[in-house]
């Protein structure tokens, strides 16, 4: 009796675990079966934040499932990269980020998360150049004339950037050091109100993303001194490279790749989610906003090949 309790025991428990595997991998394959967060860690209406809205819609058409953007600015970024590091691993929290992620840790101290061990690397999506502006009654005109006055007023010029450890902070500094000049920089509360004030002249210059851009640059709104390219977009063929002007070897791009939390996706569900991001947005799309779309790359695998020559750049 004893034995055929044991046995019956037996077979209930291979069965319970069959059952529990057979629904784990179901509730895999059918993944996602609820609307899924793609947080953003910067301001609603900057450039990172008008880059994941237009692929969110067509994103969660391929998912089958709504896509929906939060926000969560702050600190450069680093609120929402801790909030994501600490989230449980459950499938349905993204996180979208730029190269800010990488020099994070050169711009702040201790900081409660490390980018390369506490996030899941899914894939780079995009490249966004950048584009020096300058207010609409500056007196220079073009880069040549932005130099000569750069030099003669040094300290006068205000820069306008996003807040510490923004891109166009990034941008700036390094212009800067390649020039030679230390001008004010003014930090904002994301790139949206710099262009504001920008195109309200009440700074002088900003180093912004072509994501939001380009209508000013066409209309003429701003002066455009030069794309942080080494060859010119085809959004704006008129406006020179900085690099064909002189600053020879200057190019910023800014990459910007999803995330989970550690310990996601399981293998389908890192599959699904690379696959619902090739072919996203239409090559027109992006290009009239000045982008490049690099879909999901299938090499390399790891987040280092871009976290580290980033953090590199803001180091040395």
């Amino acid at each position: 009796m004893k034995k055929k309790k044991f046995l019956f025991s037996g077979i209930a428990a291979a069965l319970t675990a069959g059952a529990l595997l057979s629904t784990s991998a179901k509730a895999q394959k059918d993944w996602p079966t609820k609307s899924i967060s793609l947080i953003d860690p910067f301001a609603a209406g900057g450039p990172t934040d008008s880059l994941a809205r237009l692929i969110a819609v067509p994103m969660g058409q391929a998912l089958g499932q709504t896509v929906v953007v939060e926000n969560i600015p702050g600190a450069g970024g680093t609120i929402a990269s801790t909030k994501v590091a600490r989230a449980a691993p459950d499938d349905y929290t993204i996180y979208w980020h730029h190269m800010g992620l990488a020099t994070a840790n050169a711009l702040y101290d201790k900081l409660p998360y490390n980018p390369m061990t506490n996030f899941e690397y899914i894939g780079q999506v995009a490249d966004v150049p950048m584009v020096l502006l300058g207010k609409k009654d500056l007196p220079a005109n073009n880069f040549k004339e932005l130099k000569a006055y750069i030099r003669a007023n040094d300290s006068k010029v205000t820069m306008a950037n996003a807040g510490p450890g923004a891109v166009s902070q990034l941008c700036g500094l390094l212009f800067q050091n390649r020039m030679g000049v230390k001008l004010t920089n003014i930090p904002y509360k994301g790139t949206g109100p710099a262009l504001t004030d920008l195109l309200g002249g009440q700074v002088d210059l900003l180093c912004d993303q072509t994501t939001q851009t380009i209508p000013y640059i066409k209309d003429g709104r701003v002066k455009t001194y030069g794309t942080t390219t080494l060859k010119r977009l085809p959004a704006i063929p008129n406006v020179p490279t900085l690099d064909e002007q002189g600053l020879k070897g200057f190019e910023v791009k800014v990459w910007h790749s999803m995330y989970t939390p550690k310990g996601v996706p399981k293998p389908d569900v890192k599959k699904r989610l690379k696959d619902a991001n090739i072919g996203i947005v239409s090559a027109d799309k992006m290009t009239s906003h000045g982008l490049k779309f690099v879909a999901i790359i299938k090499k390399p695998a790891s987040a280092s090949f871009f976290i580290v020559p980033s953090y590199r750049i803001i180091v040395d």
